[in-house]
């Protein structure tokens, strides 16, 4: 935190730092990034459209163990560098259906995890990543609280992965290098969830609305608290405040606090306490939430297009660092005909039942 730019201009009333506009950061304002903003492009088709509904061949070798109800299996007993091209596909599958896959003591290095994840489509690159392959995960013991004061971007608030981008990502695997004992747990919650536990008023109100994703709160935050990055010019999108997932064709919400900064359709302040709202409501949605202890050797594969993330801070000791694989997903996209999950296992339910 010392570094800001904030912390350079101090009140002679409060003996605070003075909270500045982006605008007056030389570092932020002079910043030309060296790659251009991206243009749309069809990703290869989702593996998860090849793999066996019942999935087979990947339970013949891993144990499955659901975690909550709604959200996060553990596939025990399995090593994910033996896992043949089959077996891959069912496991995007189960990723689509459950979120957030686990695996503990895991042999991978960043090579073969490379190799395995380009199975799933084209390697995406972060905004502030230098290798187009990977990108080094690290921890941070900041008050991410005090952060908000003087860095605009709530980087350790719920987000799915660069959200904002034409094409932002679909799967995502971290596979934990170092990691202390105790804290830098990673929290997910359903997105499909979220869209179930609203009202039917409520969920038929955002249905059809955009959701404004913007990279330009995490542009200027990764400027001004890491000084270098990022590689692309600052960009905003209009993407569905709720989405038709590609693959099981259910709705999920697609707005985030991470990135989301209004709601398109709406006047400014019907669209901030909407998103007031949605952010006690992702913060609140126990029922849809799994938590993730780390140990070295331990992944997590979760699908951005149905779920939300997030680091928990703390004031742990120790280095924690892990690699991070993540491809491109297609462009949002929701469809007035698709159903929630819930309506799903309703009709599902009425279908199986007896006809007199």
């Amino acid at each position: 935190m010392a570094h800001l730019e904030a912390r350079k201009h101090i009140s002679p009333d409060s003996g605070q730092p003075i909270t500045l506009h982006p605008n007056f950061n030389s570092r932020i304002r002079d910043h030309v990034p060296p790659d251009p903003i991206r243009e749309p492009i069809t990703p290869p088709k989702d593996r998860a459209f090849f793999a066996d509904p019942e999935k087979k061949a990947l339970f013949s070798t891993a144990t499955r163990v659901d975690l909550t109800e709604s959200i996060g299996t553990i596939l025990e007993n399995v090593q994910l560098s033996q896992l043949n091209e089959k077996q891959l596909d069912e496991l995007a599958l189960l990723v689509n259906e459950r979120g957030v896959v686990f695996f503990r003591g895991q042999d991978l290095t960043t090579e073969q995890q490379v190799h395995l994840f380009q199975h799933y489509g084209i390697l995406d690159k972060h905004p502030a990543q230098r290798d187009q392959k990977f990108f080094t995960i690290g921890g941070s013991v900041d008050d991410h609280r005090e952060n908000l004061g003087y860095t605009p971007w709530p980087r350790a608030d719920f987000h799915a992965d660069t959200s904002f981008e034409i094409n932002p990502p679909s799967y995502s695997l971290l596979r934990m290098e170092e990691h202390p004992d105790v804290g830098g747990d990673t929290a997910w919650v359903s997105q499909y969830g979220l869209y179930d536990a609203l009202s039917g008023a409520y969920q038929r109100f955002l249905d059809g609305l955009h959701a404004v994703h913007t990279s330009r709160l995490q542009y200027d935050t990764l400027l001004d608290l890491w000084g270098s990055g990022p590689n692309r010019p600052p960009i905003d999108t209009h993407h569905p405040a709720v989405r038709t997932h590609p693959v099981t064709k259910l709705k999920a919400l697609n707005v985030n606090p991470g990135f989301v900064t209004g709601l398109a359709e709406l006047k400014k302040v019907e669209s901030d306490k909407v998103l007031d709202f949605l952010a006690y409501h992702i913060h609140s949605a126990d029922d849809h939430y799994v938590r993730w202890k780390w140990a070295v050797g331990s992944i997590a594969m979760w699908d951005n297009r149905c779920t939300l993330h997030r680091v928990i801070p703390g004031k742990y000791n120790g280095a924690r660092r892990g690699i991070r694989t993540t491809v491109y997903g297609e462009k949002p996209y929701f469809d007035r005909d698709s159903e929630s999950r819930e309506e799903r296992k309703e009709r599902e339910s009425q279908e199986k039942k007896p006809t007199a």
